[in-house]
């Protein structure tokens, strides 16, 4: 979980799929008759004024729509959180933006009604064995975080206590937000937008899925648990029910903190390293990939000489419930596109793309060969010539500054600049979970200021783990 520093809490959170719907569809029926009311006057205008007041219309809808999600909380909010994130295909822009900040939501729900829920779930007398903090240390839509103290040992924890009601609310209110966008005038119903729905629908499935994420979690520690790089909280059975997850309290600062940021290079650089060493792993080793590359859900464990024996610096990993399994009917496209552009193979990186349906064999060649160069653009830290990097990319030594490349703004620009949107198909759903991954590795990285490059891990992926 994702989880932002509480700030006013609330007794309940309305989950009755009944009053939810109420609300809902009040403040459809208001933002659809000022939409209508705005068609109807707007036609007189010039085109470029109709235009204008088009744009600030949705946008004001939008954000009225929004300030009522956010009222509910649960599932909504996290429903049009995911609609901001995997939306752009079918919202319009103003829609997406609005809802990027449901974000920013920070109200926890009150300690008796938490405190109600980890009696029922987990009984009094195991509860009574638990010294727990009133206090949140994190609140997102679905759920919130507390910290605790088993009394027998000392051991702290934390519970992730998801807010009642709101597993049982996902289809209803996925529903009612959808119905709500189509009666604002907000979107176009069609057969791929209802596909998408349903995309959305099974993730949001899994998000409230907590004894999936449970086994999630303790398959990753397992995994990681002979790399010194990496911390995996175990998960406390004993304390876990279907919606609480326990687990150690690992501690650690987050990837922005002072305390990181002075760090040497070279400590910086190794964390980086280790970060996109992990992606490698995901998508080559195991095709399992956490796709929340939220800064909320990592910690930099700085390494104490007297306290861990070495300078052994580790990244927390703190949260598994958005963890994506790749088929290998899509992961070989994609390592082919990866190898392809590597290898500075522009034909092989469009066959990739057309294998995976976002591109068409009919489309005009230079739209073909715009979007292959683009995808090849990604790969600039692991490329093997360097001859392309800008010259304020490079320090002294030769290598890759991520901070200073600015390479995610650079592509999006290049994208922009050409025909590829007009062309472009919506993505299947795991590219799009996928590339949003790829970016938060290369932020996260440029986050710590790291200055390396990455062709030799990725050789070493390339080449070593998988045939060809």
């Amino acid at each position: 979980m994702s989880t932002r520093q509480p700030g006013k809490s609330v007794s309940r959170i309305k989950t009755g799929s009944f009053e939810r719907r109420l609300s809902l569809t009040k403040a459809g029926l208001f933002a659809g008759t000022r939409m209508a009311s705005h068609l109807a006057t707007n036609w007189l205008s010039s085109k470029e004024n109709r235009e204008k007041r088009h744009s600030a219309m949705l946008s004001n809808q939008a954000r009225f729509l929004v300030d009522e999600l956010g009222k509910l909380k649960g599932s909504v909010v996290k429903i049009g959180q995911v609609m901001a994130l995997y939306g752009e295909h079918f919202l319009p822009d103003e829609v997406t933006e609005a809802l990027h900040t449901l974000e920013d939501q920070t109200t926890s729900l009150e300690w008796p009604a938490i405190e109600r829920v980890l009696k029922d779930e987990i009984g009094a007398e195991r509860l009574a064995e638990l010294d727990v903090d009133p206090e949140p240390i994190g609140a997102a839509s679905l759920g919130q975080v507390h910290r605790a103290l088993r009394k027998s040992d000392g051991l702290e924890l934390v519970l992730k206590v998801q807010y009642p009601g709101v597993a049982d609310a996902v289809d209803s209110d996925l529903n009612a937000v959808a119905q709500l966008l189509k009666v604002a005038r907000l979107v176009s119903f069609g057969p791929e937008f209802n596909d998408w729905l349903e995309e959305v629908r099974e993730m949001m499935h899994r998000e409230v899925d907590y004894r999936l994420e449970a086994r999630t979690t303790e398959n990753f520690r397992q995994m990681l648990m002979g790399d010194p790089r990496f911390v995996v909280p175990r998960v406390l059975q004993e304390y876990s029910t279907d919606h609480i997850i326990a687990s150690t309290y690992e501690h650690g600062y987050p990837i922005n903190a002072p305390e990181v940021r002075h760090l040497s290079l070279d400590r910086r650089s190794a964390l980086g390293k280790a970060a996109l060493e992990l992606f490698f792993r995901e998508l080559f080793d195991w095709g399992e990939i956490q796709t929340d590359p939220n800064f909320g859900n990592y910690r930099i464990r700085i390494a104490r000489e007297a306290g861990e024996g070495s300078w052994q610096d580790k990244i927390v990993l703190l949260d598994f419930g958005a963890v994506q399994r790749y088929s290998e009917a899509f992961l070989s496209p994609v390592i082919q596109m990866i190898k392809a552009s590597y290898e500075g193979d522009l034909d092989s990186v469009i066959d990739g793309g057309i294998t995976l349906h976002f591109m068409s064999r009919d489309w005009p060649a230079a739209v073909l060969e715009k979007f292959g160069s683009v995808c090849m653009s990604v790969l600039e830290p692991l490329a093997k010539d360097r001859s392309q990097w800008p010259d304020y990319a490079v320090n002294s030594l030769g290598e890759y500054r991520w901070k200073q490349s600015d390479l995610p703004s650079r592509v999006a620009k290049q994208a922009a600049r050409s025909a590829i949107s007009r062309y472009f198909r919506v993505p299947p759903k795991e590219f799009v979970f996928l590339n949003r991954k790829l970016i938060g590795v290369y932020t996260f990285i440029a986050v710590l200021c790291s200055e390396f490059n990455g062709e030799d891990l990725l050789r070493q992926y390339l080449y070593s783990n998988r045939e060809g």
